[in-house]
């Protein structure tokens, strides 16, 4: 059977231990205060960082992979006979994807497979893993991106964030998002639409966030055989209303939080919910 590397991203978010296990490849992006880069996972972490944030008084910026990158990772799969397919973070939030499909044209191989998932963190992460799967089970490298295509359309996102403000300044929301959420003092509900995160509904206080985000789910005509990815940075109160919720329900879910790239413009106090509508 051939072999076929699943590679991502840094910003897939999900455990370390399912990254080992399904020998899942990432590429990080970096992390930038002003001269100084740090790569993601490698050098830098989530708690490191937001120490540096708070001692520096400055928000970071992340560069997407480059092609170059992307090229010797390539080169090097297919020098060893293997095959790769890349899950990466939505072409609308980065210009990592087309930096992947520019290293390809370069290799100019039919052995890669590029897929833009059209989405970021946990539920980029759940795509990976669904790629890792499906490669387990023998599907070649185009049936993979045949059945993850199929899927994306489907993803849904119920997440609420304490401030919109580096979700605005990285560009990842509107400006009319973030202006709504500061000025009125509303916490707003996010979610994904065309490859861009949105801001869906605006509510007051952590009792109805916690309820408005059940209520989503509950409403929508979830892929029950799929994990709900449960993700959560310095949100307590939530995420124990949340994780308590699923396991009353014996739901199941992925318990994880963001890493550098996506916990740069989450900021503190984000929580929330993945799940895949059938």
């Amino acid at each position: 059977m051939e072999k076929i590397r699943i590679l991502t991203d840094s910003c897939l978010d999900i455990p370390e231990e399912l990254i080992q296990k399904n020998n899942i490849d990432i590429l990080p992006v970096l992390i930038n205060f002003g001269d100084e880069s740090y790569i993601d996972r490698d050098e830098i972490n989530l708690k490191a960082m937001l120490d540096k944030i708070n001692k520096d008084g400055v928000l970071p910026t992340t560069a997407q992979i480059t092609p170059n990158r992307f090229e010797e990772y390539f080169r090097k799969a297919l020098a060893e006979g293997d095959k790769v397919v890349a899950v990466l973070m939505s072409s609308n939030m980065s210009g990592t994807y087309n930096s992947a499909c520019i290293a390809k044209e370069m290799v100019e191989s039919d052995d890669i497979i590029i897929i833009d998932s059209q989405v970021i963190t946990s539920a980029q992460g759940f795509f990976v893993l669904k790629a890792c799967e499906l490669r387990d089970k023998g599907l070649a490298p185009e049936e993979i991106k045949s059945e993850i295509e199929k899927m994306i359309p489907k993803m849904n996102a119920s997440l609420c964030f304490e401030s919109l403000e580096n979700l605005v300044r990285g560009g990842r929301i509107s400006k009319t998002a973030g202006v709504i959420g500061t000025a009125l003092g509303l916490r707003v509900i996010v979610g994904f639409e065309n490859g861009m995160m949105v801001a869906k509904d605006k509510v007051r206080g952590n009792k109805k966030v916690i309820k408005k985000i059940i209520s989503e789910y509950e409403n929508s005509n979830v892929d029950k055989n799929e994990p709900v990815m449960l993700i959560e940075i310095e949100s307590p109160e939530i995420k124990g209303e949340l994780k308590k919720y699923l396991d009353e329900n014996n739901i199941k879910y992925i318990e994880t939080t963001p890493g550098c790239a996506v916990g740069i413009h989450s900021g503190l106090g984000a929580c929330g919910l993945f799940f895949l509508n059938k």
